[in-house]
């Protein structure tokens, strides 16, 4: 059996608390969404009483930083054949839960508790960053019990350690002192052991999809360096002082549509790649219809790098310009920025991030599906 522990009141002479019966089991669903934390790691409660595709019901359905699904099942006095196959059967269904319904669940979830958050909202609140690009990469299934016969403590460290199934029991002790009530909880198995892959579905689905247009684009506005002033006034982005920097930013394609944003600031403008990249020296825009080297022009900023060498160097320090006709942007100090907003360490990449792209053109007045789309 799990490790058992007493409580002690220490005012003065040591006395022990009374363990009692648990008369709260009904109410702990509300407990545990009331605070998720009192299952002793951080989670974002993404609904309650979720209806599965097989006619069942899984009490409480959690997510955690790595955006891994936990199932949360109380016992309710259910035989343990009952308890571990019902949680055994919810697996099957979450594993395959693709990214787009984890969302519809949360947004059903949110709304009727009046919530108006939506999902990236939410896990940026809760965990202090955006979702990672796949959802539900793993799963653990946990049953929730005051305590268990040994026939369950048997088949449930069976599955868990024979066969690597994600399953594990959370035990709740009740305490009353003087008309106070407490709970403590302690798990059955080690749970670092009790998360696996979700390989359901071989991860399809996992990650948004992606429109095959949007890009999302950092650009680096750095005193000394590249300006956004520069960007806004001539259109283009850029990147450069290595080839981990401009790798990603030069294999932008003709007609992608950039999320511009500056990091740590937000985001600062939406437009359509207009023409190749090409670094500095070599770089031409369209100004006011009329064709002009980059290098011609007055600028506020600085492209040129102390360490610039040619083509074919292998670090290429040199500083990629990508021109860009924006649909609409904006000085940098109107930027653009919302908890669960993606944001990402590379120049570019593909963005799939729904609730970034609705939020930013709405917020810009455009149109939040591509021309192409």
């Amino acid at each position: 059996m799990p490790l058992e522990f007493g409580l002690w009141r220490v005012d003065d002479k040591p006395v022990r608390i009374a363990t009692r019966p648990m008369p709260l089991e009904s109410r702990l669903e509300e407990l545990i969404e009331a605070d998720p934390g009192i299952l002793g790691h951080p989670l974002l409660l993404i609904d309650r009483q979720v209806a599965t595709c097989y006619g069942k019901f899984v009490d409480l359905l959690g997510m955690d930083a790595e955006g891994g699904l936990h199932v949360l099942e109380l016992k309710r006095d259910r035989t343990p054949r009952d308890v571990v196959a019902q949680v055994l059967d919810y697996g099957s269904w979450v594993q395959e839960l693709t990214n787009e319904q984890i969302r519809d669940i949360y947004t059903s979830y949110a709304r009727t508790r009046g919530l108006t958050e939506e999902l990236d909202e939410a896990f940026a609140l809760r965990f202090g960053g955006t979702p990672p690009g796949a959802l539900n990469s793993t799963h653990s299934l946990t049953i929730v019990a005051s305590e268990i016969d040994a026939a369950t403590e048997r088949i449930v460290t069976y599955l868990a350690s024979g066969f690597q199934v994600p399953v594990n029991v959370l035990f709740f002790r009740y305490f009353e002192d003087e008309g106070r009530s407490y709970l403590a909880r302690t798990w059955l198995r080690d749970e670092a052991q009790t998360v696996l892959p979700s390989a359901g579905a071989q991860g399809r689905g996992k990650q948004e999809p992606w429109n095959g247009s949007d890009w999302y684009v950092s650009f680096g506005d750095e005193p000394g360096g590249r300006s956004w002033d520069d960007a806004l006034r001539y259109g283009f982005v850029s990147a450069g002082g290595g080839q981990w920097f401009s790798r990603t930013l030069r294999a932008l394609p003709l007609g992608a549509r950039v999320f511009t944003h500056i990091p740590k600031v937000g985001y600062v403008g939406v437009g359509t790649v207009s023409g190749e990249p090409q670094p500095f020296e070599d770089a031409v825009l369209d100004i006011d219809g009329e064709i002009r080297r980059m290098s011609d022009v007055p600028l506020a900023g600085t492209y040129r790098h102390a360490e610039d060498g040619e083509e074919g160097d292998a670090e290429d320090p040199r500083e990629w310009i990508v021109p860009v006709t924006w649909d609409h942007a904006v000085p940098r100090e109107q930027a653009l920025w919302r908890p669960g907003f993606f944001a990402n360490q590379n120049s570019a990449c593909k963005l799939r991030a729904r609730f970034t792209i609705e939020e930013i053109s709405h917020h810009f007045g455009i149109d939040h599906d591509p021309p192409d789309a």
